[in-house]
């Protein structure tokens, strides 16, 4: 059985196992949040060093890629230099793919019409492939790194701005502390709604799972949400504020999805290539053999429920 443990940064609440065969291979597949202690962070990543078949960063980044560059958070390689057997990925390497494919997909299974939809992407920059996606097809978008990260009110509107502001703002983002920057540990729990008006605006709200909820106001009537990292609590989450639609980037495993770096720790456990060895064609023939799609569940009925998100079925 091939073993895959995401350690995060984020709260132990949300703490998953789910057991399941992929292409023929079993394998146990684990989430275990250490609620932003970095110490108990380093060490369980010791605890999993040479006995797990690759390890995911969960609740940070390690990367942000931005325009084929990749800034490295000085913080977060800190924390897992010791790691010295196991495979060790973050989702960004995988991420640029696979939430391009989600955009096209929506659109060629008729989900939307992204020309009709004004879309709030919370934050770009640790998903820029989403970004240029989204900013070729949507009538109209935010960027809100500005908004949410730093709490400037500055609404990025077009993508060479982003990629302006990537290119100014990155190398100094990755050297501080990495909760400066995002909600970590039990924060990622509290909601303090925040531009509300840039919701009310949106058809649809786009990104971060983490920066969604954190900031979301109480009123979501008829809105779609595209994230991923999603459990029964945040569906019940987005029914309660009224939102219409939940669309998932990553696979569902018995009714709840994972996050990118697990999917990512997946291809690198079946395919025994080094994360640095892996390129974006890599990550679309991966992808194309196990049969990813889009994960969706309707939030307006009221009977709806997590497990109605569309269940990964990897193919023989």
């Amino acid at each position: 059985m091939k073993h895959v443990v995401s350690v995060s940064l984020g709260s132990s609440k949300r703490d998953k196992v789910a057991e399941t065969e992929i292409l023929g291979v079993p394998f146990r597949i684990e989430r275990r949040g250490t609620d932003g202690d970095k110490n108990r962070f380093r060490q369980l990543l010791s605890e999993l060093d040479g006995k797990v078949d690759a390890i995911g960063l969960g609740g940070c980044d390690l990367y942000l890629w931005a325009q084929g560059r990749r800034y490295t958070f000085r913080d977060v390689q800190r924390l897992i230099a010791h790691v010295k057997h196991t495979p060790v990925v973050d989702g960004s390497g995988l991420k640029n793919t696979l939430e391009r494919w989600a955009v096209e997909r929506i659109e060629q299974k008729g989900i939307l019409d992204w020309s009709e939809q004004n879309v709030l992407l919370v934050s770009a920059l640790d998903r820029f492939g989403m970004a240029e996606a989204l900013a070729e097809r949507a009538r109209a978008i935010v960027f809100g790194d500005a908004l949410f990260a730093l709490g400037v009110p500055l609404p990025i509107r077009n993508i060479r701005t982003l990629a302006r502001l990537a290119r100014l703002v990155l190398p100094v983002v990755v050297r501080l502390p990495f909760e400066w920057v995002y909600p970590v540990g039990g924060k990622q729990e509290r909601n303090t709604p925040r531009w509300e008006r840039y919701f009310r605006w949106a058809d649809v709200i786009a990104g971060d799972w983490h920066y969604i909820r954190r900031y979301a106001p109480s009123n979501l009537k008829g809105k779609v949400i595209l994230t991923n990292t999603v459990r029964q609590a945040d569906v019940e989450f987005l029914r309660e504020r009224g939102a219409d639609l939940l669309l998932t980037t990553t696979p569902v495993f018995n009714g709840e999805t994972f996050a990118t770096n697990v999917l990512e720790a997946v291809i690198v456990a079946l395919s025994g290539a080094s994360p640095e060895d892996l390129r974006e064609s890599d990550y679309h023939l991966w992808l194309s053999r196990l049969g990813w799609d889009v994960g969706m569940v309707g939030l307006s009925c009221s009977t709806a429920s997590a497990e109605t998100l569309t269940t990964f079925h990897p193919s023989a």
